[in-house]
């Protein structure tokens, strides 16, 4: 995403957005070539250090001014700012101001790596912050200088919880600068309020929320969304549909925890619905559950490949036709039958309540497995939902139908800047600049890190993990340390607290049940003795606070308990300890029948490796390197999967242009 697509001067207009354009084979061929090259040259354009010392002469100026002086050169600077555009002396400045009234205002002052994260996303660039180096303070600096400019401006995290704690706790950084500032929740359901909120300077909001919102402006704008119609509706003032938009536009975003929502987030498209006509019927869904009962007794029906879909045989083809055979519409249908079979197939065998949904007020909720979090709005498509819900025995909702679609990858790259933060993006910045041209910078630590890092220990059988698991907590336990311990599901979490139960330590468990209490359970989690079960922590964004005592002891400890689908995930778990200088320490405790051995190809060592004693060498060498592998194809497979769906994304983008069909 190039810096310059905000220039100094430039007029935003109605509904600014930046036009993109996928490039032709030629073009991308060479920014496959050049990618590595350019996304390096582009991090050392940064400048970081001759930035930061800018700031520091400029700050030196302004501890000697009072408050009111201060708010009168804010005043200044933003007329600059108006007139001239982000230019580097200006931003220098405004970094300056800002960090001063943080000072005084919030009681805290923007470090020296703060400084250089906050210029790298205002460069329109990822600043790779390791966790607990304040990333919700760094997002400050790039926010007022672009809202201080008169851009507005996107904040953009993973849930409702951490888009309203950040408002209220830096609004009064924003309200002394004289910059309005609001949250997009959930709970914001009206649209006449969410369009106020959109209309203020500084909006927090979820990924999730501005994105669907984004579609459902494109269905209001109908044929009008087009940029020549957005120019001349910006030029005659009409108001055909203006006042029923609720963005002003996708001007400067910041997105946090970028991999969870530029990655993770991305393998799925967004799709807006609106009430379907057909009705589904509870006895046609109950039938493919009963034909997918029959077809698993029946053999060599189906199997489950490693991209974890369901795949009938010809033999299974087969017998599913003759099951059918007599019945009504949709089982004279070939494709309509066997495409009900395989999501019952699916609905049975690859989403596992507790681990993928849970049952919550009679009804199927999705769990986000990245980040442990219910999204009660959300379901699957093709009538998977439905099936689950048939199996489940809840009430059957309403199918939808698509109004809009667009994913993730299309939607980031319509802002005309786009910063981002993460504690982790590493290993996938190659996707990070190719899809989003953002270039990853690594910011040194405040700190120097004082985590420890204990061996891995590997076990044969999930029991024997388990066990392990409680006997290491109790230890750490009666010396006093904090622990958390992470685990991939609600099941997983809750099997581990019936155990802890049983061997009489108390505890909390923090998972998609316990979702509404989680700023409460993570306020305690650093107290002497505690121990605290966690489905996956990534994007939690909340500090624990270690007591006094803890520290002495040794500070937090993190237990993981399964190797998560990415690496970047396991270190967002391990990064929970040792946050600023603290002490802290992280150990994992695996096995060989941890969910991410399920893998076909594995599956003739994994059963040597259970003849092998697990404490021998060869036992654990073999295990630890299994498990390395079945990762890497994992990742693999969801890169491949988000490579496809943007080539999916091109493609649907030319019919669109063509046919003038909505998103």
């Amino acid at each position: 995403m190039s810096s310059n697509v905000l220039r100094p001067g430039t007029t935003l207009g109605y509904y600014p957005e930046r036009e993109f354009e996928p490039p032709n084979r030629f073009e991308a061929a060479v920014q496959r070539t050049t990618g590595p090259i350019a996304r390096r040259y582009r991090a050392h354009q940064l400048g970081a250090q001759s930035f930061l010392k800018r700031v520091r002469q400029e700050g030196a100026q302004l501890e000697k001014l009072d408050t009111v002086e201060l708010r009168d050169r804010a005043v200044e600077l933003r007329k600059e700012l108006v007139l001239h555009g982000l230019v580097r002396d200006l931003c220098a400045r405004a970094f300056a101001i800002v960090r001063e009234f943080s000072d005084r205002i919030l009681g805290m002052r923007h470090f020296d790596n703060q400084i250089i994260g906050g210029w790298t996303m205002l460069q329109g660039m990822t600043a790779e912050m390791e966790t607990g180096e304040g990333k919700t303070l760094t997002a400050t600096l790039p926010v007022c200088t672009a809202a201080m400019s008169g851009i507005p401006v996107h904040i953009i995290t993973v849930n409702d919880y951490l888009a309203a704690r950040d408002c209220e706790l830096m609004s009064p950084l924003y309200n002394v600068l004289g910059m309005s500032v609001g949250a997009i929740t959930e709970d914001l359901d009206d649209p006449r309020q969410r369009q106020a909120v959109y209309a203020r300077d500084i909006v927090y909001c979820t990924n999730q929320a501005v994105a669907f919102d984004y579609l459902r402006d494109r269905v209001t704008m109908g044929h009008r969304r087009g940029r020549l119609y957005r120019s001349i509706d910006g030029l005659s003032g009409s108001e055909s549909n203006a006042n029923q938009l609720l963005l002003r536009g996708l001007c400067f975003g910041i997105v946090d925890e970028a991999d969870s929502v530029l990655i993770d987030e991305a393998r799925t498209p967004l799709q807006l619905s609106g009430p379907a006509a057909n009705q589904v019927d509870r006895q046609i869904l109950g039938q493919a559950l009963k034909f997918a009962s029959q077809l698993e007794s029946h053999g060599n029906g189906y199997l489950i490949d490693d991209a974890r879909c369901v795949v009938l045989s010809k033999e299974g083809k087969a017998y599913l036709a003759e099951l059918s055979e007599g019945m009504d519409r949709p089982w004279t249908s070939p494709r309509r039958r066997e495409h009900m079979v395989k999501q019952a197939l699916s609905a049975k065998h690859l989403f596992r309540k507790d681990q993928q949904y849970l049952v919550r007020d009679g009804e199927v909720q999705i769990i986000d497995e990245n980040t442990g979090r219910v999204m009660p709005d959300r379901s699957w498509e093709l009538g998977l939902h439905q099936m689950i819900e048939a199996k489940e025995g809840v009430e059957i909702t309403d199918p939808a139908k698509s109004l809009a679609r667009i994913t993730y990858q299309r939607f980031f790259r319509r802002y005309l800047r786009l910063g981002a933060m993460t504690g982790t993006a590493q290993e996938v910045a190659a996707e990070l600049w190719s899809v989003y041209r953002l270039p990853v910078v690594k910011i040194p630590s405040n700190k120097p890190s004082k985590r420890r890092a204990f061996p891995t220990r590997m076990h044969r059988t999930a029991d024997e993990k388990w066990r392990d698991v409680v006997t290491h907590a109790k230890a750490l336990q009666d010396k006093r340390r904090a622990v958390l311990i992470g685990t991939r599901s609600v099941e997983a979490s809750e099997k581990l607290s019936r155990l802890l139960t049983q061997a009489g330590l108390d505890h909390e468990v923090l998972n998609a049940r316990q979702d509404r209490r989680e700023a409460d359970i993570v306020a305690q989690a650093g107290q002497p003795g505690r121990i605290t079960v966690a489905t996956n922590m990534a994007g939690r964004g909340t500090d624990i606070k270690l007591a006094p005592e803890v520290l002495k002891t040794g500070g937090l400890h993190v237990i993981s308990t399964e190797r998560n689908d990415a690496r970047r995930i396991d270190r967002q778990l391990f990064g929970r300890c040792a946050r600023q200088g603290d002490p802290g320490s992280v150990g994992a405790i695996l096995s060989w029948e941890d969910e991410i051995m399920n893998s076909r190809a594995l599956r003739p060592i994994l059963a040597l490796g259970q003849k092998l004693d697990s404490q021998t060498p060869i036992a654990y060498w073999i295990g630890l390197a299994l498990i390395r592998a079945a990762q890497r194809a994992v990742e693999r497979h969801h890169a491949r999967t988000r490579k496809n769906l943007l080539i999916q994304d091109r493609r649907l983008e030319d019919i669109f242009a063509i046919s003038g069909l909505m998103e």
